[in-house]
């Protein structure tokens, strides 16, 4: 199955010679992160299974964030820690996105621009949502930013998971209205002059162009009416989810991927095929800088209100158990010091020596 690993090691090189003065720190470092995944670059182990003597080579994982290979346990953790969070009440999914005369502004001020657009999100829900008006009290605010368009071109925007209610300044709960949370008008205006005060001051020196004010911002805020549980999963696939999984990489061929997407207007699977380097380039825009948060809890859902949060789950009802943990296949792991044997099923792989890195340039 062909694998961004492969296209890096392909191009990867002429990539850097044609960007080396544009290249970002962090695509550097997923460029050669990615490229020796899983190789003799990070080194190894053996494992010999305890009972039929079964030895088995494993390399290990470069564990970076952008990786299609890696984190996909973590996604899972993270699910199950969120899941003991929610209150068992009813939640809105709320998205705010940016007009397509600010991706290329954001794409050069990642770091700034990015952490102005979720901080301008959650400011602008929180000032609807404490009016009492709507809600009239603190609600709590999961927010995930997301930045790629189905064919891998920029596509700021922040998925929030919001409470269907909120605490009042005197410790009461506050319900919202059945399906209905803030006015989404009111709700984009408020957004778009936060997020342009905000760009404003990160960026004192930067021009903005004046068709921002003539645009409607698009703002979609709606019940999840399939349940809090469904939207945090869908919330999840993107946490630790990269731009493109391999699985959608159909062939790389003569200098040209081909991958498959779905298309927003009919729904259909369809294939793209692009020159290798186009390719990587659209990649590594959705690398996020090093050490940047995309994940981010406000109000109730910050961590100074954790112990308010429990006292609401109390108060409200007990939350729902944690879905158990599905059973060990052969093979599976579960836990690397746990890992079943592939030829006995009986036995327990243990790590008898470990293998070193090679020290290897990059791609």
């Amino acid at each position: 199955m062909p694998e961004i690993a492969e296209i890096i090691r392909e191009v990867g090189s002429a990539y850097l010679a044609r960007y080396r003065e544009h290249i970002l720190p962090s695509h550097r470092r997923a460029l050669r992160d990615l490229a020796g995944c899983r190789t003799e670059v990070f080194g190894g182990h053996l494992a010999q299974c305890d009972r039929c003597g079964h030895q088995h080579y494993s390399y290990h994982s470069c564990r970076n964030r952008s990786c299609p290979k890696c984190n996909s346990g973590d996604t899972e953790r993270w699910l199950v820690s969120r899941r003991a969070e929610l209150l068992p009440i009813p939640y809105f999914h709320v998205v705010f996105t940016l007009p397509a005369v600010l991706r290329d502004l954001v794409s050069r001020h990642q770091r700034l621009l990015y952490d102005v657009l979720l901080k301008a999100a959650a400011e602008a829900l929180r000032t609807l949502t404490a009016d009492p008006r709507y809600v009239g009290g603190e609600v709590g605010i999961l927010s995930v930013l997301h930045t790629w368009g189905r064919q891998l071109l920029r596509h700021p925007h922040v998925h929030c998971l919001v409470t269907g209610g909120g605490l009042a300044t005197d410790g009461t709960w506050l319900p919202a209205r059945k399906g209905y949370l803030v006015p989404v008008q009111a709700l984009s205006k408020i957004f778009r002059a936060r997020f342009m005060a905000m760009a404003r001051k990160a960026l004192p020196g930067q021009t903005f162009p004046e068709v921002i004010w003539e645009k409607e911002w698009v703002t979609y805020c709606k019940p999840a009416r399939q349940g809090s549980r469904k939207v945090l999963d869908y919330l999840g696939r993107y946490v630790h989810r990269v731009a493109i999984t391999n699985r959608r990489i159909l062939a790389v061929r003569g200098g040209q991927v081909t991958f498959e997407y779905k298309d927003s207007k009919d729904q259909r699977w369809k294939t793209r095929t692009l020159a290798a380097e186009e390719f990587l380039h659209r990649f590594l825009q959705h690398v996020m800088p090093r050490g940047f948060h995309k994940v981010r809890c406000y109000g109730l859902l910050s961590p100074c209100h954790r112990g308010r949060l429990r006292q609401l789950q109390l108060l409200l009802s007990k939350p729902e158990p944690p879905p158990k943990a599905s059973k060990e296949k052969p093979g599976q792991i579960n836990d690397e010091s746990r890992k079943t044997c592939p030829r006995c099923y009986d036995g327990v792989m243990l790590i008898i020596t470990w293998i070193p890195r090679t020290v290897r340039g990059p791609p």
